[in-house]
């Protein structure tokens, strides 16, 4: 019942805000229907336009892991793709920061391609969604739109923190971490990537961190991605950023990716900066836990227009991501000791997406 309301509550606001939006693959202009759209949806909660593939198996809440995130606006759909053969468990999330979006769009693409052929894939496109609820800059739309084959689809183009109506506190002077000790402006008690492990009782940020730990745990997850972009100019622009207890895999994927076209730099997760997402999965679970970078103009600190630079466009920083979870994988299948692989019938093809946009790998 609640994902029927959800849902037709969706299609309506929905309806009323496409009228705003400029079509094409790429960043489209949302007009005043479209930026309206989180405060006419009320609570926040947005049901984003994610069509299962034939490897779905079922699809979720994040709230089944923690049920005190059921009715908050930071709860989110969870999809499962289960091969129903023994092999590893495989997290992979888009969106811990809402306008990274080659992040969110990679998690959509495998949820609607992929199936798995042993093991299992869980995949959370939009993780943090009460950042989908607001954009930080008018320098980028609140919605994007793709062109597919039948028709155009809109996507969300949030922002980095948790929106500060769903906090249920304001931003404090200076934010430390509980655990290590670390201290941040105010404002970074909404960022979800310095939230890790989470609190049971804490903030809506330090909840939805805590559901996270949850869903890892309990699933027993064997490795895990968070999708990130950054800066053109930041020195994480195409990184990937691994806890030191898998960091031989990660080294070995770059070297894989360098012989497949794609550079990409590596660093180990730091030992004195806490609360992120490569080194707490890492630390507190079983998971050999990874952070992908690629480069978002959006997030340039130069570019007198970044949102609409062809310099790095939306299908590249897609390839990367695919082709980055791919060596890493292969590298997993490969280096570990547990005897647990998981295997693909079926995968987003990148030489589509290359030669005829994103589009072309979406429902």
């Amino acid at each position: 019942m609640k994902q029927r309301i959800k849902a037709a509550l969706f299609a309506a606001v929905f309806l009323i805000g496409a009228f705003g939006f400029v079509c094409g693959e790429g960043l489209g202009a949302a007009a005043a229907a479209g930026t309206a759209l989180p405060q006419q949806l009320g609570a926040g909660t947005i049901l984003h336009d994610v069509r299962p593939g034939a490897g779905v198996t079922r699809t979720t809440w994040l709230s089944e892991w923690f049920e005190a995130l059921a009715g908050t606006p930071a709860d989110t759909r969870v999809f499962i793709l289960d091969s129903g053969k023994p092999g590893a468990v495989v997290f992979v999330a888009g969106g811990t920061h809402a306008n990274e979006i080659a992040g969110i769009l990679t998690a959509v693409t495998l949820v609607e391609n992929a199936v798995p052929a042993s093991g299992k894939l869980i995949v959370i496109p939009d993780l943090n969604n009460s950042a989908s609820t607001w954009t930080e800059s008018n320098q980028v739309p609140a919605w994007i739109a793709i062109q597919t084959a039948s028709g155009t689809r809109f996507f969300k183009y949030g922002a980095r923190l948790t929106n500060i109506a769903h906090q249920g506190s304001p931003d404090p002077e200076s934010y430390r971490h509980p655990d290590g000790g670390d201290v941040f402006e105010g404002w970074e008690s909404r960022n979800l990537n310095r939230a890790y492990p989470g609190a049971a009782h804490g903030t809506l940020t330090q909840k939805l961190a805590y559901a996270v730990m949850e869903l890892l745990r309990r699933e027993k997850a064997d490795v895990a991605f968070d999708l990130h972009e950054a800066g053109p100019e930041s020195r994480l622009a195409n990184m990937i950023v691994a806890n030191p207890k898998n960091l031989d895999m990660a080294a070995f994927a770059v070297l894989n990716l360098e012989l497949d076209g794609f550079r990409m730099k590596l660093e180990p997760s730091s030992d004195t900066f806490h609360g992120l997402s490569h080194r707490e999965w890492g630390d507190r679970t079983q998971a050999a836990s990874f952070l992908i970078e690629t480069p978002n103009p959006a997030q340039s600190n130069n570019a007198a227009n970044p949102a609409e630079d062809p310099a790095y466009p939306l299908k590249a920083r897609v390839m990367t991501h695919l082709a980055s979870i791919e060596a890493i994988l292969d590298a997993w299948n490969m280096m570990n000791d547990s005897g647990r692989t998981i295997t693909f019938a079926a995968w987003p093809s990148r030489d589509s997406l290359n030669k005829n946009g994103l589009g072309s790998i979406l429902k």
